[in-house]
């Protein structure tokens, strides 16, 4: 049997040859992580760089990628390194202050900036779902709202299932059963609303689900051209491929939208609309206000504006 952490991270004979501790050691991680780390890694050796590895090494290999990689990236890869050498029990060069200065230089000459995609707000939303017809444009349409009203990132969109929604009288309630930050599988529920007019997530995931026979299985699932529904969950990179599908028939800039576009979208909605923190975070599933910030404060950037009360 493959154990992708075992093979990659784990030395001890015992414990490789202990099938039952190895599947733990998968489990604690996402298979979204445990790729993460694989391919940061095969790109480190893949450069020249050995495992165990140095200080120095590590230096060289960031001032290499030092113009070529987001800073983001960097720290990334270094932290698949750190995590590789802690479990493995080998002195980690990641802490030593050679690695931390360089990266420090790196950090303070190219800056931290990260590509920040456009929200997919509710105008947005609206002018995507408009005069959608035939059945994958059905689908679409319930991908994206339900995607929007949920702030569901693309990983969790694509991977609900039918078991996981339960129609209500006051819309729907859908159970997340793992996200980004819950790795410990407690799951949570996220209740979204009926809405009025042609945008209600509620009906349009009810639409899909009648038009395409699903009773069982992931919600969300290809379709060919011809129409036909598959039997497989939609991967997360088609849900940003859709979206910037829909964002251009809508006469968007596509190259502005992902995959985050819809979850970034009702937090800025909401924010602009006046809805409270703690509401928006009860939807979302952040721990803190923190993570936030930068959303609300962009949402918010013209109201009250200091040069608006002057001018």
């Amino acid at each position: 049997m493959n154990y992708p952490v075992n093979q990659a991270l784990i030395q001890n004979s015992v414990i490789l040859d202990n099938a039952a501790v190895c599947g733990y050691l998968n489990a604690s991680l996402s298979a979204n992580t445990l790729r993460a780390y694989r391919d940061d890694l095969q790109h480190f050796q893949n450069w020249g760089g050995t495992l165990p590895t140095t200080s120095e090494q590590i230096a060289c290999y960031l001032a290499h990628y030092a113009q070529g990689l987001t800073v983001a990236t960097l720290t990334r890869r270094l932290a698949s390194l750190s995590k590789l050498h802690n479990i493995k029990q080998w002195p980690n060069p990641v802490s030593t202050e050679l690695v931390r200065v360089t990266f420090r230089g790196i950090r303070n000459q190219h800056g931290v900036k990260q590509r920040q995609v456009a929200p997919a707000i509710k105008e947005d939303i609206m002018a995507m779902v408009n005069n959608l017809q035939g059945i994958k444009a059905i689908r679409d349409k319930a991908l994206l709202l339900i995607g929007f009203a949920g702030a569901f990132r693309r990983s969790e969109l694509a991977s609900l299932q039918y078991s996981d929604i339960q129609f209500v009288l006051q819309g729907v309630l859908i159970h997340l059963r793992r996200s980004k930050t819950d790795q410990a599988r407690e799951g949570r529920k996220i209740a979204i609303p009926y809405a009025r007019g042609i945008a209600c997530p509620v009906i349009a995931l009810r639409e899909w689900l009648q038009l395409s026979g699903i009773t069982e299985g992931p919600i969300f699932r290809n379709v060919n051209c011809h129409g036909q529904i598959g039997a497989q969950i939609i991967s997360p990179q088609s849900i940003a491929l859709v979206i910037k599908e829909r964002a251009k028939a809508a006469g968007l800039d596509s190259s502005q939208y992902s995959g985050h576009s819809l979850r970034a979208g009702l937090i800025t909605s909401a924010a602009q609309a006046g809805v409270s923190s703690w509401k928006i975070r009860q939807q979302t599933g952040h721990k803190s206000d923190a993570m936030l910030q930068r959303y609300i404060r962009d949402a918010n950037i013209f109201t009250d504006n200091a040069a608006g009360g002057v001018l």
